[in-house]
């Protein structure tokens, strides 16, 4: 296996991201590398110190397997055939999006050729990654997970191990998907502004203020009442039913098409029709908690 300065990694999978952890890894491992699309292969060749192979069964010499691939599918292909080629006691890392239970059948197609699967999720994009900067979860069997660590600190030394084999993907599919709902929000919020003649510039102010913006729900009522189960005080839901109110007749006088605030408006509704309405309104947290028999809290 890879120590911190020694070993040979391959890195499947050529696209924006492959290529630049192939860019990384290469300042202290050496790392042979595999896309369909061999031109691709060779202009990372041509721009780092990178081996370029035809084929994964090339791959053989490798103690590390990085993949970085755009499907699934993609990576199950080509686990099926590294099964065969990498010798027992390898490491296959994805860093490929996929959910927790691609990870798993990952493993499961990894244990009978004796090799070990982590999962490393990537919280950033390519220029975050060029510069080493990062933030990467890792996940897996500790002994898996402590064999790659360098490779793992050579992408980027922000990264944190967050438990049992597939938690790293659940948390980066959860994290995308929170923030591509909040970029919903944060167009309709745009468009009323402008419906209403307000200063888009002046909204994005006041959202990225800490104490009052889009970090409050987060770092308050997130982490400070729904993690606590503490819910007196503060700004009753019924209040925050009201200002939803508020906030669709503007969308309606301005015909201004919602789908995030509409859908977020209903939950208000059943928060109050299931007597929350006089607890922060940060209580909606006890619909989830109801509908799947458990708490958010420790």
């Amino acid at each position: 296996m890879p120590d911190a300065t020694s070993g040979t990694v391959a890195v499947i999978g050529l696209g924006n991201m492959g290529a630049e952890i192939a860019r990384r890894l290469a300042t202290r491992f050496d790392v042979i590398s595999y896309d369909t699309d061999l031109d691709k292969a060779k202009r990372l060749a041509e721009a780092a110190p990178v081996q370029v192979v035809a084929g994964l069964a090339e791959l053989s010499a490798a103690d590390v397997a990085v993949l970085s691939l755009p499907t699934r599918e993609a990576s199950l292909g080509v686990v099926r055939e590294l099964s065969s080629v990498l010798a027992p006691g390898s490491v296959v890392v994805e860093t490929s999006t996929v959910n927790p239970a691609d990870v798993i059948a990952l493993r499961d197609l990894c244990a009978p050729a004796g090799l070990e699967v982590v999962d490393a999720a990537i919280l950033a994009g390519v220029a975050q990654m060029r510069l080493g900067q990062a933030a990467v979860m890792a996940s897996g069997d500790d002994a898996a997970v402590a064999r790659v660590t360098p490779l793992i600190e050579t992408m980027s030394e922000d990264w944190t191990q967050v438990g049992g084999l597939g938690n790293a993907m659940a948390l980066k599919v959860i994290h995308n998907a929170v923030i591509h709902g909040v970029m919903v929000v944060l167009a309709e919020g745009l468009a009323l502004a402008h419906a209403t003649g307000a200063d888009p510039g002046q909204l994005v102010t006041i959202l990225k203020d800490p104490d009052r913006g889009l970090l409050r729900p987060l770092t308050h009522r997130v982490a400070e009442r729904m993690l606590t189960g503490s819910y007196q005080g503060g700004m009753p839901t019924e209040a925050a039913l009201k200002d939803s109110t508020l906030a669709l007749e503007l969308a309606q006088k301005g015909h201004v098409p919602l789908f995030a605030m509409q859908s977020s408006h209903t939950v208000y509704e059943a928060a109050v029709a299931k007597g929350l309405g006089r607890f922060d309104y940060a209580a909606i947290a006890r619909l989830w908690e109801e509908w799947g028999g458990y708490t958010f809290g420790a």
